[in-house]
């Protein structure tokens, strides 16, 4: 290899890394543009902006608590508490996503994991452990529902986005449907409540006894290292980056797009049943009858979006949000309306539809600039 063609290659790697550099800068700018824009709503309804980023503040550190003399970290636990269906449904989607899919159907398999999962902790009798196989259900569930859409994109080239659209719909009536019908009856409302999950499929709370953070963190934090190492670090992680870059290029190369496909959907769905599991047993515990959709599943494509779809981003991405839903509470007590937080959520995924184009550009004005390198190489 020449001079020339290594000062070439060197200054390409120079401008693509300053590429990727400049996508968490992005991203870091969308989250302080949609935080700012809740700041001028709040001082235009007439309160003091201060409050906003206190509430946001003490969501990630707590507060003291004056009629305890203690400090609080409550709020902290909330924070982490919101931020793993988040988590986990943004890994839902950024996995899809590196993958070349657009899954905005997180939120049904996050639907039928929580089924799977309810199903098991009310139908089964009580046993030691109980907790672990209802997670493992949900598991199996979301992924079998993630499966369907990437069967039916890579066979028979049906949108996925199309697919999972209906499949959460169907997942919703379908959870409504069992409970109603075929769940043990509770004491309380039929109209909302099942009979009680069982004790032993409980997941157990850790850290923060004011909250309900519960041992699903843990599951979260493995789900982000699982991630990153599939993507990352595999063979098969290779083969669905190259099929998300370029589908064809990556047939002619050896690897089989149609099987990249399909198994990439079943590993989102997986992450996203998941959610389901941590959100029945950790948060709710009890049997409910859904009487909508939670949201977490299209929230978590906010998630995945701001960070980037890599592990790290999403996860950070993951916090942030929990922050925000867990400042709810502390917004009220400082007469803020706590619509200020959906607010801030809806004009952060605006901005993230504006940094998509700033990409495009950034992108092109890379090319240029790689192509500039290359006439003036070849002139010499």
């Amino acid at each position: 290899m020449t001079k020339s063609s290594n000062s070439r290659n060197k200054t390409e790697q120079v401008w693509i890394d300053r590429l990727l550099a400049s996508e968490g800068a992005t991203s870091v700018l969308v989250v302080v543009l949609g935080i700012l824009s809740g700041t001028l709503i709040v001082a235009l309804l007439g309160k003091n902006p201060s409050s906003l980023f206190k509430a946001i503040w003490q969501a990630f550190v707590g507060y003291y608590n004056k009629g305890k003399g203690a400090w609080s970290i409550g709020p902290l636990g909330d924070t982490l508490t919101y931020a793993i269906p988040y988590v986990l449904c943004g890994l839902s989607m950024g996995f899809a996503n590196r993958v070349g899919l657009f899954n905005i159907g997180a939120e049904g398999q996050y639907t039928v994991g929580m089924l799977a999962a309810h199903a098991f902790a009310v139908c089964i009798p009580a046993f030691p452990g109980q907790w672990l196989f209802c997670m493992v259900v949900a598991v199996l569930a979301g992924s079998i529902w993630g499966g369907i859409v990437g069967i039916l994109k890579a066979k028979f080239k049906i949108s996925e986005v199309v697919a999972t659209i209906m499949l959460n719909y169907i997942a919703l009536y379908i959870y409504r449907l069992v409970a109603l019908y075929l769940f043990p009856a509770g004491l309380t409302n039929r109209t909302y409540r099942t009979a009680d999950l069982a004790s032993t499929s409980i997941l157990k709370g850790v850290f923060i006894s004011e909250s309900n953070l519960n041992i699903g963190f843990f599951f979260m934090i493995l789900a982000v290292v699982v991630y990153w190492f599939i993507m990352e670090k595999t063979k098969l992680g290779f083969s669905f980056r190259a099929t998300g870059f370029n589908k064809d290029a990556a047939r002619c190369s050896g690897i089989n797009d149609t099987q990249a496909i399909s198994l990439s959907m079943a590993i989102a769905g997986a992450f996203a049943g998941l959610a389901g599991a941590c959100v029945l047993l950790g948060s709710l515990k009890f049997g409910r009858i859904m009487q909508g959709q939670d949201n977490y599943g299209f929230m978590g494509i906010a998630v995945a979006l701001v960070g980037n779809s890599k592990a790290p981003g999403i996860f950070l991405a993951g916090i942030l949000f929990g922050a925000l839903r867990s400042a709810y509470s502390l917004m009220q007590f400082m007469n803020i309306p706590r619509e200020v937080v959906n607010i801030i959520e809806g004009l952060i995924v605006i901005f993230i539809a504006l940094r998509a184009g700033l990409g495009k550009v950034q992108e092109y004005r890379a090319k240029q600039r790689i192509k500039k390198v290359r006439e003036q190489e070849a002139a010499k």
